[in-house]
This record gives structure tokens, sequence and C-alpha cells, in this order.
């Protein structure tokens, strides 16, 4: 019977990743106008829609933006024989060697060679001839991916890119740096279009800036980014060339009298993330993660709490530059759990349907259950941000928090129930 039922259903699968290919995606530059030296380091990563079987790819370090597509590639392969005559004495057969060999081919067997004889019959003596070795080339083919640059993106951005987004119209993506959004096709890269400029005329009276930006999922003509003052900006872009207005604006205001020196460093917003169906948008601050309702723009559906019990440490955190960290955040597939990274190469898993109050601390080891650590209980307002960090010390739960090492970089598949997590130079897949 048991076996039975077992074939009434289909036991899910974990998904079996395995090693593809790897490339040098960008080299170090140096801009001699502004005498500045440009890092390789690539800032993001983002998948484009595939064709003929071929990945493509966005990446982008501080300056450059390259699109590259991976394409399985038919590789001839030439394996050489020996036919050693001396074997045949009386039937006239050849047999060939075991091993293979480059002997008498011209250019050491790099080159393939064919004879010609007007006569099929071959005769042989006796024995055969001992020193006679006649090369046979065997040719094969194999599939190996081959990575190709199609186009260069540059010269766009004075200040770095912090993120790039395909757009779902296959055709268009957008770059921004902290002052300006960039339209490109991918067609061309002699010319982009400036679509958000929050560059004052004078630089003294900037207040905020750019530090993310997302295309919808569905719709080609929206799309949102965050500033530094904890605010998300969704704008269209049937409205006008120059998107200086916002047709939404989500935002969380302070309560009066609980503002500190702290305040908007830790409102400012490091990551956001459209759900699949495009009605939600996740953000990401330091303190928290919020989860946000394109119908409702008076304050976030849900706030989840992630360093909350850091809130006694944060002139520590800004002496150290920790407060800066810019941690990532994500949603599962079918929207119904979310995830960002912390400190010690934790990460948190919170249930975000209604009635779900999951909320899961993990490890990004071998044994991701091995440091459990107890939720914050107590509440905040605010979210968490941005980069670096070199230092150790204790929650209020006594928990320990390793500052120096910290998980920035996440991504939940877009259909299977798993996870991917960048901790230090290592890569974690986890399957619930």
């Amino acid at each position: 019977r048991t076996e039975l039922e077992r074939q009434d259903y289909s036991v899910p699968r974990h998904p079996e990743f395995r090693y593809k290919t790897e490339f040098q995606s960008h080299e170090p530059e140096f801009d001699y106008l502004k005498s500045l030296e440009i890092e390789e380091k690539i800032n993001k990563i983002k998948w484009g829609q595939t064709a003929n079987n071929a990945l493509f790819i966005l990446s982008t370090n501080d300056k450059t933006i390259k699109y590259w597509k991976v394409q399985d590639k038919k590789v001839k392969r030439i394996s050489v024989m020996n036919l050693d005559t001396s074997q045949s004495a009386d039937n006239g057969t050849t047999s060939s060697s075991s091993t293979s060999s480059s002997r008498g081919l011209p250019n050491g067997g790099s080159s393939e060679k064919s004879y010609n004889c007007a006569n099929n019959d071959l005769p042989f003596p006796p024995g055969g001839y001992a020193s006679l070795r006649l090369p046979v080339v065997v040719t094969g083919q194999e599939l190996n991916p081959v990575a190709r640059c199609r186009r260069v993106y540059a010269h766009a951005h004075d200040y770095h890119i912090n993120s790039i987004s395909n757009n779902s119209d296959g055709e268009t993506f957008i770059s921004a740096d902290d002052l300006r959004i960039n339209l490109w096709n991918l067609e061309i890269n002699s010319q982009s279009f400036n679509i958000v400029d929050v560059k004052p005329a004078n630089m003294e009276d900037l207040t905020e800036v750019i530090t993310c930006a997302e295309f919808h999922p569905t719709h080609c003509n929206t799309l949102a980014y965050s500033s530094s003052k904890g605010a998300i900006r969704l704008i269209d872009l049937r409205q006008s060339a120059l998107c200086d207005n916002h047709s939404k604006l989500f935002e969380e205001h302070e309560a009066p009298g609980s503002k500190s020196f702290f305040t908007e460093i830790i409102a400012s917003v490091s990551d956001i993330k459209f759900a699949r169906d495009g009605r939600h948008i996740l953000s990401r601050d330091y303190m928290t993660l919020k989860l946000w309702d394109l119908n409702m723009d008076s304050g976030p559906v849900a706030t989840f709490q992630v360093h909350e019990h850091l809130r006694p440490k944060l002139c520590d955190l800004y002496e150290n530059d920790s407060i800066f960290d810019k941690f990532e955040c994500c949603l599962s597939g079918d929207g119904h759990r979310l995830a960002t990274g912390s400190y010690s190469n934790l990460f948190r898993v919170f249930g975000c349907t209604s009635g779900n109050t999951e909320a899961t601390t993990l490890e990004a080891s071998r044994n991701p259950m091995r440091r459990q650590v107890a939720n914050p209980t107590r509440p905040t307002r605010t979210l968490t941000s941005l980069t670096r960090a070199v230092r150790r010390g204790a929650d209020g739960n006594g928990n320990s928090n390793d500052f120096s090492t910290k998980l920035l970089h996440l991504a939940w598949h877009p259909t299977e129930n798993s996870i991917a997590c960048a901790a230090g130079n290592s890569l974690y897949m986890y399957y619930a």
C-alpha cells in the first residue's frame, strides 16, 4: 500500500547544480582624464532573456557595463592512433596499437593528411614491416561553453554604478549611480537616455542619493528606485522623458521626538526587490525588512526586525563603518517567504503570508542549524543599509556578532524552493 501511495504523487527532488564555466568579466582600468583607477571588482550581475539555448548576462563594475553571451560551441577533438603492421604476417590485416601517438604525423600530429592509393590490395611480406607505422586520425566533437562579450556600455556615469536592472521587454535596461539613472537599449552602446537626475545645481544642497533601482517584473514602463533617506519612488516612463516627478512615494515617517544622529543613516535603503507578481516591493535598510503594497503608499504592510539587537551598538558600528554595510534582500518565487543577510555569516528567513509568523535564523555553513539565534523581541521602526566591518560583540540575547564576517549577497531560485548565499569566498545553497 505504501508503494502504491508513493506512485500517486511525485517526490520533490533537490535541484542539482554543476560547474559550467567561468570567464573574466572586467579588467583593471585607468581613467587618465580623471586620474582614477577603476577596479575590476563586479558590483552587480543580472540575467538576460535566453535565446537559442544561449545565456545572456549583464555585469558591471564601478564604471563599465558589459553584455555577455554564453553558449555551447562544438569543439573538434583530434586523436591519433598508430597502426602497427608487424602483427599482420599471415592474414595481411593491420592491428592498432593500444596507445595514441603523434609520431609520423607532420607538425607533431596537429594537422590531418590523407593518402591516396590506386590499388587497395596492399601486399605485405611475411612478418610485415617491423618499422612501418600508419597514423590514423580520429576526429570527434564536444560541446564546450564559450563566453563572448557582445556589447560594452561605458562613459555614461560620473559616479560609481550601484545597480542595473533588465526590463521585461527584453530590449532595454537601466543603470543607476548615486545621482542619475540611465536607460539603455541592449543593441546600442553608443548612447543612453538620462531618465532620473537628482543632482542639484549646487552640490552643497545635496540631501539624498540614489541607492538602488529596479524595473517592474511585468510592466515595462514602471520602475522603482530607493534613496538614502529611506524613500522608495515609483515612476512611470510614459509621463515624461525626464522622470523628475514620481507617481508614488513609499516612505515611513519617524515618530516625533525619536530622531537621533543615526536616524537617517539606518533609514537608508540598501536594496529593493519586486515580488514576481509585481504587486509588492521588498526593501532592506540597516535595521529591518519592509514589505510594501503598490496600492497602499501610506506605510508598509509588514515590518520584519533584523538588527534591532544592534541598536545599543550604533556608536561602535559607526566608528568601524559597519553601519554602512549594504545587505541585500530576496523573495521566494511564490512570494510566501523573504530573506536577508546579517553578521557572523547569518541569514534570516521570514514568512510573509497572512498568519505566518515564521522567523528562522541560519548560518551559512555546512551545518546551517549549528548556530540558531534567538529572535529579537524588541520592536523597531527603522531598517538596515550599507559597507565594511571589523569588530566583535554580543547582542542582548548573548549571541556573539562577528562584524568582520557578513552575509551581504543572497538570491532565491525563481521557481525552486532553494536559496543561494555568498559568505566570504564560498557559495552555499540550501533547499527546503
